[in-house]
């Protein structure tokens, strides 16, 4: 890969993690207000469109475009024999399953059978955070 394409992909890999993480950090702030409503009034719909939007308009596609593009640098890179890459990699696939735990609690909230209180999501909520932190400082710092 060249070096022009190589910041192409990079670019669109910064851009796709970032609106990723917009949606992670956004969704269980959804549900912490989601579980105080009654299930089936308006406010729960309205919720349930804003839930459903969020994940399948943003969240969906720019995990898949993180993952597709930053395989493809990672390759490219030869990162795969990098230590550092290989503890990044297994945060963010614990992102990803923070992900699809969302998905999971979403159509719960969907189907009106939401099983946690809002103190669940607002700890939830947490997860991404304390995961970004730790995918950023072993990309930018390499500790290993």
């Amino acid at each position: 890969m060249t070096g022009e394409h190589y910041l192409w992909l990079k670019s669109l890999h910064v851009m796709a993690v970032i609106s990723w993480m917009a949606g992670l950090l956004y969704m269980p702030r959804l549900f912490v207000y989601h579980a105080t409503v009654k299930a089936g009034s308006e406010a729960s719909e309205t919720f349930k469109v804003m839930e459903r939007r969020l994940m399948n308009a943003i969240m969906i596609p720019a995990a898949a475009l993180s993952w597709a593009s930053g395989l493809t640098m990672a390759w490219s890179g030869g990162l795969f024999t990098e230590a550092w890459f290989h503890a990044k990699l297994a945060l963010v696939v614990l992102l990803t399953v923070s992900h699809a735990m969302m998905e999971r609690w979403r159509r719960g909230f969907a189907t009106d059978r939401n099983a946690h209180p809002q103190r669940f999501y607002r700890m939830a909520n947490e997860v991404p955070t304390v995961l970004m932190i730790g995918i950023v400082i072993l990309v930018i710092v390499k500790p290993f």
